[in-house]
């Protein structure tokens, strides 16, 4: 029995199960992997182009509309590893069974399906200018930079924002991405645009976030493209804080818990050679 084109699309992508449920503005934030057990870095195998054609065919033959981010070596012999709408799936080799869920290596301790993510999340981030981000960094010393997919509405983003003096204050920089969750046609949507296109876009934010309306503005603004890419990148919800590394925090973490949490990547990137097991991309 073929698997129904939605029940498939649901599976691997955020976007085609949004309209079925609609956000929860109560939710707690999502559960990303826990620092302990994230990658500590995220080297990268070239694709074999034979077997990588053989992902691509394989996805047509699920469904023509499903195209991967990257296909690379998979952390297990005799797999393929495929990111496709910010899902890991894994493909036999001989393109017959495909796999989707946790790998877990049980000797390291490690999810080495967040190694794929983390490398796309780095890569992708690393393409989004400065100019497109609603920064709040430090006076002093900059020991972190953390993205943040945020929304004006959610509960857990309005917190971490009333916080933001905090973080910096721990030499954490805040870089903001738009995420609204309640799609880009929603009134959140139209909210989020007038923020990024305010003069003053760090007091818009704020303010929004306060729930006080900010004053309807258009122009050419980021807010589409990068609700997309979060997409793209596996975020299931907000706020989504990632650092330099790619490597998605446990959701909204207090600003001493945040620190601890980068120090401990940092630590532990500083400490640990490249894991050959890592998928290429």
């Amino acid at each position: 029995m073929k698997l129904p084109v939605f029940a498939l699309l649901c599976a691997l992508s955020v976007s085609a199960c949004a309209q079925s449920k609609p956000a929860d503005d109560t939710a707690a934030a999502p559960e990303a992997p826990k620092a302990a057990n994230a990658p500590a870095s995220t080297p990268t195998k070239p694709a074999d182009p034979a077997k990588e054609a053989m992902v691509r065919a394989a996805l047509k033959k699920i469904d023509p509309s499903l195209v991967p981010d990257r296909v690379g070596p998979a952390p297990m012999p005799g797999f393929q590893e495929a990111i496709v709408h910010g899902r890991v799936v894994y493909f036999s080799d001989d393109g017959r069974y495909m796999l989707q869920g946790l790998l877990f290596d049980i000797e390291k301790q490690k999810d080495l399906t967040q190694i794929g993510l983390s490398g796309l999340r780095r890569d992708e981030l690393a393409k989004v200018p400065v100019t497109d981000r609603i920064v709040f960094a430090p006076v002093g010393p900059r020991k972190h930079t953390v993205t943040v997919f945020t929304d004006i509405e959610c509960g857990f983003c309005r917190k971490m924002h009333s916080e933001m003096a905090d973080y910096n204050k721990l030499g954490i920089a805040i870089e903001y991405l738009a995420f609204p969750r309640a799609g880009l046609t929603s009134a959140d949507a139209l909210a989020m645009e007038s923020v990024w296109c305010s003069a003053d876009r760090r007091q818009a934010l704020t303010d929004a976030k306060s729930g006080v309306a900010v004053p309807p503005k258009r122009c050419t603004n980021p807010v589409a493209a990068q609700y997309k890419l979060g997409q793209r990148i596996g975020l299931e919800g907000t706020p989504m804080a990632i650092n330099v590394d790619g490597i998605a925090l446990p959701g909204y973490l207090p600003p001493a818990k945040m620190l601890q949490a980068l120090d401990e990547l940092a630590a532990e990137k500083k400490a640990k050679p490249a894991d050959s097991t890592a998928g290429g991309r």
